[in-house]
């Protein structure tokens, strides 16, 4: 059904990664308008028939080099974007989000705080997605928030094969201990030894105090 009528569209937020995407596959991405009026509100209107088709919605939810939106602009604009493409009848919608925002504040490590990566899992959910696309999470365990199908890709094995080819040598550096296991495989990948970084948030603000301990 799905295989030869998709169609790939993309928000405010990375267009370039979206026609890129559409490039390689041998096709363009579909046409549609998404901007803000005056008073902030974002408006989204589809410019193709996408009914019965497999639509690609490519929306990473952080902010682009070029400052044009913020964080929580692209993920009002892909919330309503796949409102949009569910009220025009399209056959399958698939949000394809290579960054996660929010995916940090994955637990309550601390009283009366959100899990706003699961907030963020249901809006998606509500919003009408069929299953989503992305890469890397903060933690796999965000999989879990979605009751809709979550394809996680990773970007372990081409990170690993460009230092290799570049000859890079030295040691692999891991900030986070709830990253160790994915960079433990990357070190036995480059067959480099392993730093491991504790770290440890100063309050509430982006401070953060580090120790670090020596793998081999």
């Amino acid at each position: 059904m799905y295989a030869d009528q998709f169609e790939i569209y993309h928000g405010n937020s990375n267009p370039d990664l979206a026609r890129k995407i559409a490039r390689y596959l041998g096709t363009e991405t579909g046409r549609l308008d998404v901007f803000q009026f005056a008073n902030e509100n974002i408006f989204v209107k589809i410019l193709d028939n996408i009914r019965e088709k497999d639509v690609f919605i490519v929306q990473p939810t952080c902010r682009p080099v070029d400052g044009s939106i913020t964080v929580n602009d692209a993920i009002m604009e892909l919330l309503i974007m796949i409102d949009a493409f569910k009220r025009a009848s399209a056959g399958r919608i698939t949000a394809v989000v290579p960054y996660y925002g929010y995916g940090r504040s994955d637990k309550k490590d601390q009283p009366r705080v959100p899990i706003t990566a699961r907030l963020v899992a249901d809006m998606i959910t509500v919003a009408g997605a069929d299953r989503i696309l992305t890469m890397d999470l903060h933690q796999g365990q965000i999989q879990g928030f979605f009751n809709i199908p979550v394809d996680e890709l990773t970007a372990v094995h081409i990170l690993s094969n460009y230092f290799k080819h570049k000859h890079l040598e030295d040691l692999v550096v891991v900030t986070d201990l709830g990253f160790a296991k994915r960079a433990r495989a990357f070190a036995e990948f480059l067959n480099a030894p392993l730093a491991i970084i504790e770290k440890r948030r100063v309050g509430n603000l982006d401070r953060a105090e580090l120790s670090a301990a020596d793998e081999r």
